[in-house]
């Protein structure tokens, strides 16, 4: 570290520098054709000129962290997956609109830059951007000491897309007898681990490096599973079948995230002996003795992302979303219910449960 005042103050410089360096690779996989330039300018630039060929096009945007499963990857000293949660999160509560996301800036806070830390960061950042189809355009990383411990660090992201305004997708288009379909959730995703965390580290006192038989794995490796990415299939359904609202299922779980995109005067009800969640979810429930409305109020209990689609194109969305590896499955349908307007209900129970 250079001798001066502010490296004195625990700000390294040199190697906020040597970050930047070696994360230069990753971030020039994560491009798009409208991106213009490269890293290090004061801002990313995109070249807009593609939304002339809109009618009316419409600006998403959504921001979002990982919350506190960046202390598993603390735990486990393994930080190269941790930029699939933070891009999973941003990315996918666009595409519920119908929207395509077009470009990501990513911001990291850590209490020492240690440059390959960082660079394995963003080198899960920038390979999330291409799976989802987005470019890395810019971003920031702060080094805060004392702020936060050496090895501590919070990541964070907003982006932005687009969708032609007679394309969008929300609660005006939802019809009594459509259809949910749900999508299988690769794991916990990036919510509920301070439900998690508790449970398996607080209460049952178990380590990262434990071997769980439920999960073929260690438990480090089970809660570091990254946040599975639905937006080139989400958009493929949007605009391949007759698709009229999607919800993406985080903080809050199912039931209150699918309410969200409900119309007020209609009601879906999802059964939950069409799905089996995986082992983690019971192992959480039963380990930490979690009531099971508590579960589904905070995890997505083995269902990532749901569409509500027109009956006949039912097997259209199945197969679209089989194509690109997405479990799908029809878990139940919305009517109307002069009782419980503008609800989601769950009834049945898992196999198993």
């Amino acid at each position: 570290m250079a001798d001066n005042a502010y490296a004195r103050a625990g700000v390294d410089i040199e190697a906020a520098d040597r970050a930047v360096d070696l994360m230069k690779e990753w971030v020039e996989k994560a491009r798009r054709p409208e991106m213009l330039g490269g890293l290090g300018g004061f801002a990313g630039l995109f070249d807009a000129s593609a939304l002339l060929s809109y009618k009316r096009p419409l600006l998403a945007t959504s921001t979002d962290g990982v919350g506190t499963k960046v202390a598993v990857a603390q735990m486990m000293d393994k930080h190269d997956t941790i930029g699939f949660d933070l891009i999973g999160m941003v990315v996918d509560d666009l595409v519920v609109c119908g929207a395509e996301p077009l470009f990501v800036t990513d911001y990291i806070a850590t209490g020492k830059v240690v440059p390959e830390r960082i660079a394995a960061i963003v080198k899960g950042i920038a390979e999330a951007c291409v799976e989802a189809g987005c470019a890395l355009v810019g971003g920031e990383t702060a080094e805060h000491p004392g702020l936060l411990a050496p090895d501590e660090y919070d990541v964070a992201g907003a982006t932005t897309g687009v969708v032609e305004a007679d394309a969008l997708l929300g609660p005006a288009l939802v019809r009594e007898g459509d259809v949910v379909i749900a999508m299988a959730a690769s794991g916990l995703h990036s919510n509920g681990y301070s439900l998690a965390r508790h449970v398996f580290f607080t209460q049952a006192g178990w380590t990262v490096d434990r071997h769980v038989e439920e999960f073929g794995r260690t438990l480090g490796e089970e809660l570091l599973e990254p946040t599975r990415i639905y937006t080139k299939p989400a958009l493929a359904i949007a605009r391949e079948t007759e698709t009229h609202a999607m919800a993406h299922i985080t903080g809050g779980g199912l039931a209150n995230n699918l309410a969200r995109v409900m119309p007020p005067e209609l009601k879906a009800t999802l059964d939950r002996a069409t799905w089996t969640p995986a082992p983690v979810f019971d192992v959480v429930r039963t380990l930490g003795e979690v009531a099971q409305p508590d579960l589904e109020a905070t995890l997505n209990c083995g269902v990532g992302m749901v569409a509500l689609v027109a009956p006949d194109a039912v097997d259209g969305a199945l197969a679209r979303l089989a194509d690109f590896g997405i479990d799908s499955w029809v878990a139940g349908e919305v009517a109307v219910d002069p009782e419980q307007k503008g609800t989601v209900e769950l009834v049945g129970q898992h196999p198993g449960w």
